[in-house]
């Protein structure tokens, strides 16, 4: 408003500015109300906590960081909070590694982390794919449809990763096998473009 003044803008044309902008989020305002609404309900119903305690059952520990990504991600993608499902997941993947193998604690963290993160991302309610289809002036199921694939190829070189990992206990060649996975991944996409073919 002050730079509004400064350039001496007619104040009809600020309010209408302020309107018309105002108006334009309200498709965001009604989205994030419902997805807060429905956040709201699933950690009323513990979901989260339900959904972590599906992996404190009889897994195998080699499978546990993978395990921990997966559930972290459907925690997040279901009530569309990364901070959420740390809140929740974090403390149980912690009691985990220390009730099994303690040094196996920061990449079991790590995955809970990751695997929120992807969810969060790829969630239809989280408020920043909300507020980035709003931004970006976009349908709000077009934004989340179109950044799927990406996230999700992601998460399986990420899923990949965390198998070997849990399996050989090494950060090293969980990191290694991840980058040979991404670059795998890279020919697939390179692979599926379309030839240019010049008639």
């Amino acid at each position: 408003l002050l730079l509004a003044f400064i350039q001496k803008i007619e104040a009809k044309m600020i309010l209408k500015a302020l309107t018309s902008g105002a108006r334009s989020m309200l498709p965001a305002i009604y989205i994030l109300m419902f997805a807060w609404t429905i956040a709201g309900i699933i950690g009323s119903l513990e979901t989260g906590k339900f959904m972590a305690s599906l992996a404190s059952g009889n897994i195998p520990f080699a499978l546990l960081p993978a395990v921990l990504f997966i559930l972290a991600g459907l925690t997040a993608f279901s009530t569309g909070t990364s901070w959420g499902t740390f809140g929740i997941m974090l403390p149980i993947a912690a009691d985990m590694a220390m009730g099994s193998h303690s040094s196996m604690m920061l990449p079991m963290l790590a995955a809970v982390l990751s695997g929120a993160v992807f969810g969060d991302h790829c969630s239809p309610i989280s408020d920043t794919t909300i507020l980035s289809s709003t931004g970006a002036g976009c349908h709000h199921i077009d934004h989340v449809l179109t950044q799927l694939p990406y996230a999700v190829l992601v998460a399986l070189i990420s899923l990949g990763g965390y198998i070997v990992l849990g399996f050989t206990e090494s950060v090293w060649l969980g990191l290694a096998s991840s980058c040979v996975l991404f670059l795998l991944g890279l020919v697939w996409l390179k692979w599926q473009q379309p030839k240019n073919t010049n008639a």
